[in-house]
């Protein structure tokens, strides 16, 4: 059996690379074909709608792999500043790894971006957005935090690692990033 993604996976991984290294408006559908040795007419099959829909898809599978990975940090038995602490050292990690070339904040290329060509895509974005922070609210909620403040700091918390995490890729270096987790159970606490 093998381990070659199927076309569809292949299209949507391209596509993700492209929009989030090169934006959303710098990549081609005939781009994404190429980079994923597709066949053209299989972009058209599995997104008929073009390149909007393409996107809507890459939106949701990032926003799904964030929301699966905090979860896993946020869902252990400790406290929440320090599963976010964790969450946001894993990306320190990360960044290194990729030698600050494997990540993209996803505000970066998808809310500033795309919000302005597509109500669908700005809806998308929002979505994104309030998925992360439910994860943080819902944990914040179960340690007894009050509702509107809860909601409060898992906006904070998200705007400061998806903040932190751009600042650490223009300037390489985790400093950002670190600083980021160090202030967490100021917010958190």
């Amino acid at each position: 059996m093998s381990n070659k993604p199927n076309a569809r996976e292949a299209i949507v991984d391209t596509a993700s690379r492209l929009f989030f290294t090169q934006g959303y408006h710098a990549t081609g559908l005939s781009q994404i074909i190429k980079d994923s040795d597709s066949p053209k007419g299989s972009l058209y099959y599995y997104f008929p709608h073009g390149k909007e829909e393409l996107a809507l898809t890459c939106i949701n599978k990032t926003s799904e792999i964030v929301v699966r990975q905090l979860k896993q940090y946020v869902e252990k038995d400790v406290a929440v500043e320090k599963a976010v602490q964790n969450f946001i050292l894993q990306m320190v990690r990360d960044a290194e790894e990729s030698d600050y070339t494997g990540m993209v904040p996803f505000s970066f290329w998808v809310a500033v971006e795309t919000s302005c060509i597509s109500e669908e895509l700005r809806k998308a974005c929002q979505a994104v957005f309030m998925d992360w922070q439910d994860v943080i609210l819902q944990r914040l909620l179960e340690e007894g935090t009050d509702a509107e403040l809860a909601a409060d700091k898992a906006s904070v918390v998200v705007s400061l690692f998806e903040g932190a995490l751009l600042q650490t890729l223009t300037c390489r270096s985790t400093g950002p990033l670190l600083a980021a987790a160090k202030m967490i159970p100021g917010l958190l606490g």
